[in-house]
């Protein structure tokens, strides 16, 4: 059973806690995007519909929290239409190409037929795009609901979908000078957490997050 309480979280949204997961704060209320900031959005840009946050076909653009984190456990549920390609940000700064100045843990329908032959081992789902490639085969179909959590502590990452842990890592395993060089936002220490639509419609709901 959730326990609803309304707090302010720099300032800006209410939040509630869920008793069975100690810790936890939402960062979607489910009425509208307080609490949240969208830097070059396109479109209708995110739109709350059915209590859900919506990117719209149409839409998209960085969506982001207003308040930054360094170490935590973040948890959310998404579905997608049929080639749906989305992202989360991650320790990520509010301009530039988030896959590289901070971080991008993918969300993608990767076995659509529009990807196939076209993706990099480190573009599937899950995967710190173009860095890290995550396992696969856990993914579900096309408009069902998936349930994610990315844990970033320390120089650790760890994705887990529908229960099943599809990436691991050490950020400084990674010694390729040219990767390295490419991604200077694998060195941020913190940042903030936004969706990162591109055009596609990607749902989403139960956005929480657990500071460390």
């Amino acid at each position: 059973m959730r326990i609803f309480w309304t707090a302010l979280l720099t300032g800006a949204f209410s939040v509630f806690a869920f008793s069975a997961e100690p810790g936890f704060v939402s960062l979607f209320n489910g009425k509208n995007l307080n609490g949240r900031q969208l830097v070059n959005g396109k479109g209708p840009g995110y739109i709350v519909k059915n209590g859900l946050l919506v990117c719209p076909a149409d839409g998209g653009g960085n969506l982001f929290t207003d308040k930054e984190f360094c170490n935590f456990v973040f948890r959310f549920e998404f579905r997608f239409e049929p080639g749906g390609n989305n992202g989360v940000g991650i320790r990520a700064p509010l301009s530039g190409d988030i896959a590289y100045q901070g971080m991008e843990i993918q969300i993608l329908d990767h076995d659509h037929e529009r990807y196939k032959g076209r993706l990099k081992p480190t573009q599937y789902h899950g995967s710190v795009y173009d860095v890290f490639p995550a396992k696969t085969g856990y993914l579900k179909p096309a408009g069902e609901w998936n349930s994610e959590e990315i844990v970033a502590d320390g120089r650790r990452i760890k994705v887990t979908l529908n229960g099943a842990v599809i990436l691991d890592v050490n950020l400084d395993d990674m010694k390729d000078p040219a990767v390295l060089a490419k991604h200077p936002g694998l060195k941020r220490t913190g940042g903030h957490i936004g969706f990162l639509g591109h055009g596609t419609l990607v749902e989403f709901r139960n956005i929480r997050v657990k500071p460390m």
